[in-house]
């Protein structure tokens, strides 16, 4: 599975979250420089990772030629919500299927399995879940749409900075002052707490090794 994750709903750079949730205590507001203010959130941000958004079923199986193409599927308008209330955020995610299929002879009824994941630091899988959505083509109608859900928990002290590096990021600096000069997320231990606690929940198809290659491939 590729994990460099289109973020559907949440833009994101270097782990912080652009602007756009609510803001509550434990974020971290950051002015990037270039007249863009970054909002750091214990939510995890929502996105779909390449080549897991699309799915194309061939007939025969087999097939990968144009004629033989049966249905295509792809994930959008992925939306979210977080619940940050306790100590266990919880975060959720829909999103709508829209398929095409070749032959719109009867109605038919095509069942596809997807995934929601919970990745810390764009790297580590700290949970995975299976689910299927069910499209359901009216006869003579060549398009289906249908919903889909995910959710997840994070815990609050793990997506929480520790304060020493809140402190270095949010910390006043002077122009001339040696610190001034330097961005403090390029520091690698900046970074790699950045990282840790940075969570990710990403949903997608779940994908065979024959139809993840040809959407990475196409």
């Amino acid at each position: 599975m590729g994990m460099k994750a289109r973020i559907a709903i949440l833009g994101a750079v270097a782990g912080l979250t652009v602007l756009g949730g609510c803001r509550s205590e434990g974020d971290i507001v950051v002015d990037t420089g270039v007249g863009i203010t970054a909002l750091r959130s214990v939510c995890p941000a929502v996105g779909v990772p390449d080549y897991t958004g699309d799915i194309t079923l061939f007939s025969p199986a087999d097939a990968r030629t144009v004629d033989a193409l049966d249905v295509t599927a792809a994930i959008t308008n992925v939306r979210s919500t977080c619940d940050e209330s306790g100590d266990q955020v919880y975060a959720s995610a829909t999103f709508d299927v829209n398929a095409v299929r070749s032959n719109t002879s009867g109605a038919r009824t095509v069942t596809l399995p997807y995934y929601s994941t919970v990745l810390r630091g764009g790297t580590s899988v700290v949970a995975k879940r299976i689910g299927e959505v069910q499209l359901n083509f009216a006869p003579g109608e060549s398009r289906a749409q249908a919903s889909g859900t995910a959710g997840a928990y994070v815990n609050r002290a793990e997506a929480t900075l520790p304060e020493d590096i809140r402190e270095r990021i949010t910390r006043r600096r002077r122009a001339g002052d040696q610190s001034a000069a330097i961005d403090p997320l390029t520091e690698p231990d900046v970074r790699a707490a950045v990282a840790r606690a940075s969570f990710e929940l990403l949903v997608g198809f779940q994908l065979t090794e024959d139809q993840l290659a040809y959407n990475a491939t196409r």
